[in-house]
C-alpha cells in the first residue's frame, strides 16, 4: 500500500487503524485482518529487548525489523519506520541517510519525534522524497527530560504543540502522531490540519489510532493508561486485532477512560 491509497481513506472520513509490529508473522496477520498501518516501532527497545526505554535501539535494529515487517505484510499494508535515538538529530544530512536506509529495508514512510527543532529535517527529506510523520507530545526518546507523563496539560505548552503541528505540516509533514495529552488539544490540532494526525492516549478525535501491539495482546505488566487488552474475551489473536479494528473504524476506541 502507498501513500495516495492510504489518504483516498481518510479523504472517505474512514478512521486509520495503526499497530506497532516487529516481525513478519504478526504482520502477516495484522494485514490481513484489517489494520492499515504497521509501525515498526523503536518499542520494540522496550518489547521485544527488555530495556526500560527505546533509547538504546539502533538503526541497524531497525532496519532489520522493518524488513521482516516489509516481508510479512505483502504490500497489503502501510508501514512506517521509526527514526531511533540518536540516527537523525544531528543533522538533516544525517536523517536523510538513516531514513534511505529504512525505505530501501521495505518502509512507506519514516517518523521522527520532536517540533520545530525538527523543521528543517523535515523539509529536508520530504524535498527528496521521503515521505515523513512527525510525532508530538509524549516524546519517548526524550523520556529522561520529560518522565513518561502526560504533556500540554498547561495552556501555554498546549499553544506551543499546536504551533509545532502547524510548523511540522508546513515543512511538508503528511501525517502526525499525538502522544498522551489532553483530548481537546488533540482534538484542536487536528482541526487545524490538513494532515491526519494518529491519536495513542489523545483522545477520540484523531483521524485515527495507534497501539502498541504488546498492550492489545494484554502482555504488558503495566500497561499505560490509554491502552486496552483486546485479547480479553477473543478467543485467538485474530479475533483480537479484530476488535481493535472494528473499535476504532466505530468511534468506540478510545473511550474516555482511556483518555487524558
Amino acid at each position: 500500500m502507498f501513500l495516495p491509497q492510504l489518504m483516498a481513506r481518510v479523504e472517505k472520513d474512514e478512521k486509520l487503524v495503526v499497530l506497532t509490529c516487529y516481525d513478519a508473522s504478526f504482520a502477516r496477520l495484522l494485514a490481513d485482518n484489517g489494520v492499515d498501518i504497521l509501525l515498526v516501532g523503536d518499542s520494540l527497545g522496550m518489547t521485544v529487548q527488555g530495556h526500560d526505554t527505546t533509547l538504546a535501539v539502533t538503526l541497524e535494529q531497525m532496519v532489520y525489523h522493518t524488513e521482516a515487517v516489509a516481508r510479512g505484510a505483502g504490500g497489503r499494508a502501510f508501514i512506517i519506520g521509526d527514526l531511533p535515538f540518536g540516527a537523525y538529530q544531528q543533522s538533516p544530512q544525517q536523517a536523510f541517510a538513516a531514513a534511505a536506509r529504512l525505505l530501501a529495508a521495505g518502509a512507506n514512510m519514516v517518523k521522527l519525534e520532536g517540533g520545530a527543532v525538527m523543521v528543517e529535517s523535515v523539509r529536508f527529506l520530504v524535498a527528496r522524497g521521503i515521505p515523513v510523520c512527525g510525532h508530538l507530545g509524549l516524546l519517548p526518546q526524550s523520556v529522561n527530560t520529560t518522565g513518561y507523563r502526560s504533556q500540554a496539560r498547561e495552556s501555554s505548552a498546549a499553544t506551543r504543540l499546536i504551533e509545532d503541528a502547524e510548523d511540522l505540516e508546513n515543512a511538508g509533514a503528511q501525517m502526525l502522531v499525538l502522544e498522551s495529552i489532553p483530548a481537546v488539544v488533540a482534538e484542536e490540532v487536528t482541526q487545524h490540519l490538513a494532515i491526519p494526525t494518529i491519536g495513542i492516549g489523545a483522545g477520540p478525535h484523531c483521524n485515527g489510532q495507534v497501539l502498541v501491539l504488546n498492550d492489545l495482546l494484554g502482555l504488558t505488566e503495566k500497561p499505560p493508561r490509554f491502552a486496552k487488552d483486546f485479547m480479553e474475551g477473543s478467543w485467538n489473536i485474530a479475533n483480537a486485532v479484530r476488535g481493535y479494528v472494528a473499535s476504532v473504524k466505530g468511534g468506540e476506541f478510545p473511550g474516555p477512560e482511556h483518555s487524558f
